[in-house]
């Protein structure tokens, strides 16, 4: 039977990119692969014939070959001699995002994520774990240490996170003899898969740990004391390595990610390192000006100068007064005050009298200008 036109096959133009000619391979790869078409002679001469298109088109020389001088160009190259070992090497690439499809299909030896990569009593890391924890506004803005607890796994203190009973071992498994892959042929390569006797690990236990059914593992709750930074804001996490859960096999713990949650304040908001409040004076104080005193986040009671003919919304800026700068020892930011000049709903008699006087005195308007709202922004 006559070969088909590599490109053909593909189904690409003769002007693909490396990229393209990738892209497609991989799509006829997913669709016609052995694995997925058991017993499918007509899909596994397709997957050959992509491959070997592939094999030719993906590198540089031969394809060039392939251009002028058609199959004879590349004859050795493709064909019964072909090498598919650049096609091999190349399979973890054109896999590797399609969320492990290379390692099932190849069980190859590579890992992605930490991942173990085949049999023999693996040690694996353990799972880190998240822990959420709500802190108060000022919690968070000048920090503390605080008591959590949680529950981790742990390795069993009677097996030691062997899984294995005390005296007794685990054995090799008869199956894949230690590899933890078991390989069958499928045309003109050989297909690994996890072993389904040990699960991929190369081992078996004959008698296991009756303390923890031959897991390795327990669960155990804990309480640690951490350290909240000053200046941590909401969504913000601390790891604290080694307080996560214990690895299979006696592997290693895994990390613990505390993500914060800050409440609001009654008074005060923030952005960054900057606090915001908003200060109620009176008419007088914000005609005359003068001096106030308010509460800090500290509790302690700082001035606050007023100018003479403050208006409503007026912002006042007190440096250094914010919270603390995350990471940075020593640096805040800045208090921002915005005043608001309350307006009496209820007034004595003399109060009145006093008002309008200032009002004949000072000539205020009957019949006041409208301004737009854009000048009134501009203060």
């Amino acid at each position: 039977m006559a070969k088909r036109d590599y490109y053909e096959v593909l189904g690409v133009e003769k002007t693909a990119t490396k990229d393209e000619i990738k892209k497609a391979y991989r799509k006829q790869a997913i669709q016609f692969h052995p694995d997925k078409n058991e017993g499918n002679k007509a899909a596994e001469e397709k997957f050959k014939a992509a491959t070997e298109a592939y094999e030719v088109l993906s590198d540089e020389k031969k394809r060039s070959s392939y251009d002028q001088f058609g199959f004879a160009g590349v004859d050795g190259a493709a064909g019964g001699g072909h090498d598919y070992s650049t096609v091999y090497r190349d399979f973890e690439d054109i896999f590797g995002d399609m969320g492990g499809i290379f390692e099932s299909f190849f069980g190859g030896g590579s890992t992605r994520g930490g991942r173990r990569t085949g049999g023999g009593n693996s040690v694996q890391r353990g799972a880190d774990l998240r822990f959420n924890l709500d802190v108060t506004f000022k919690e968070a803005v000048f920090g503390t240490k605080k008591d959590i607890s949680y529950s981790h796994k742990v390795h069993c203190s009677q097996c030691g996170g062997t899984g294995a009973e005390s005296g007794s071992q685990k054995q090799t498994c008869p199956t894949c003899g230690g590899a933890g892959q078991v390989r069958r042929s499928s045309g003109f390569f050989s297909i690994a898969s996890p072993c389904s006797t040990c699960g991929g690990d190369g081992s078996v236990i004959e008698n296991p740990c009756r303390a923890c059914a031959g897991k390795g593992l327990d669960k155990k709750k804990q309480k640690i004391k951490i350290t909240i930074p000053a200046g941590i804001e909401s969504g913000r996490r601390i790891s604290i390595p080694g307080q996560g859960d214990a690895g299979p096999n006696g592997g290693p713990k895994g990390d613990l990610f505390v993500y914060f949650d800050v409440q609001p304040h009654s008074h005060f908001e923030r952005d960054g390192a900057d606090i915001y409040c908003a200060l109620p004076i009176s008419i007088s104080q914000a005609a005359l000006g003068g001096e106030v005193f308010i509460e800090n986040l500290e509790e302690k009671k700082i001035k606050v100068k007023i100018p003479s003919g403050t208006q409503n919304n007026k912002i006042l800026r007190l440096k250094n007064e914010g919270a603390p700068v995350l990471n940075n020892p020593g640096k805040r930011g800045d208090l921002y005050i915005k005043i608001i000049v309350q307006v009496p709903a209820r007034m004595s008699s003399k109060a009145k009298e006093l008002l309008k006087e200032f009002a004949a005195v000072n000539g205020e308007e009957t019949n006041p200008e409208l301004i737009s709202l854009s000048d009134l922004s501009r203060g």
